[in-house]
This record gives C-alpha cells, sequence and structure tokens, in this order.
C-alpha cells in the first residue's frame, strides 16, 4: 500500500499523523505463520477501516508485527494499538484453538511507536526560525 501526501481532517484538526508500531506476541513466540499471518493481515484492515484509520504498510513476522498507521491524533495511537491488539486475540483465539494452548495471551502488554513525519525534523526547525526573523 503507498500513502498520498493528502491530509485528513476531523472538523477541527487537520493532520498528517503516521506512526511505527512494532508489537509481539507474547514471550515472542514464533505463532504468527501461516495460515495465522494471512488471517491476521486481513483482520487488521477490517478494524483499522472500523476505527477510521488507515494501515498504509504492515509486515507480519513469525514474532513479531510491523505497521505504519495514519490515524486521527485525537483519537490517539495508544487507542488504535489497543483496540487492534484486543480484537485480533479475541478472533485469532476463536479461529486458531492450538494458540490458546501456547500461550496465556497472545500479546505482550508493550508495543513500539514511533511518529514518521513528512519532513525533516532540521526542516522544521529552520521554518519555525525564519518565522520568527519574520515577525521582528
Amino acid at each position: 500500500m503507498v500513502l498520498s501526501r493528502s491530509v485528513e481532517s476531523n472538523y477541527n484538526v487537520v493532520f498528517d499523523c503516521k506512526y511505527h508500531v512494532v508489537f509481539c506476541p507474547k514471550y515472542r513466540k514464533k505463532v504468527l505463520k501461516e495460515p495465522v499471518d494471512i488471517r491476521l493481515k486481513e483482520l487488521f484492515l477490517e478494524k483499522a477501516k472500523e476505527l477510521r484509520t488507515e494501515i498504509v504498510e504492515m509486515e507480519i513476522m513469525p514474532d513479531h508485527v510491523h505497521l505504519l498507521i495514519k490515524c486521527d491524533p485525537q483519537f490517539g495511537i495508544h487507542r488504535v494499538v489497543k483496540s487492534l491488539k484486543g480484537y485480533i486475540s479475541r478472533v485469532l483465539w476463536m479461529e486458531f484453538r492450538h494458540l490458546k494452548s501456547r500461550l496465556p495471551s497472545l500479546w505482550t502488554n508493550s508495543y513500539f511507536v514511533a511518529t514518521v513525519g513528512t519532513v525533516q525534523l532540521d526542516v522544521i526547525q529552520n521554518y519555525m526560525e525564519s518565522q520568527k526573523e519574520r515577525s521582528d
């Protein structure tokens, strides 16, 4: 999937917020293999649509998941990740019973998140400094 450079709006905020998110199955078990990984991708897209969030890119490894998520900053990336992990865990446990026997819970509580900008930090800093100089 390729992200367009367009911005989004939620009536009072115009935004272009993207986040790189990584999380793992409990104990970093290698349980995200076929056919689980295929179903996992479908579930991510399904739930993201429900949350009005976009999964720009995803990569499923046997022991971890990488997502590039575009979401409304007022809804928050934490709520998106929590909703995705909770929903997917319930569905996968129902559909793949062997997961429940191998893990007390599907996902670890933790995850990694980093913002992904459309411009570099130094460009923004220079722009902000130039704005101050203009107003003086």
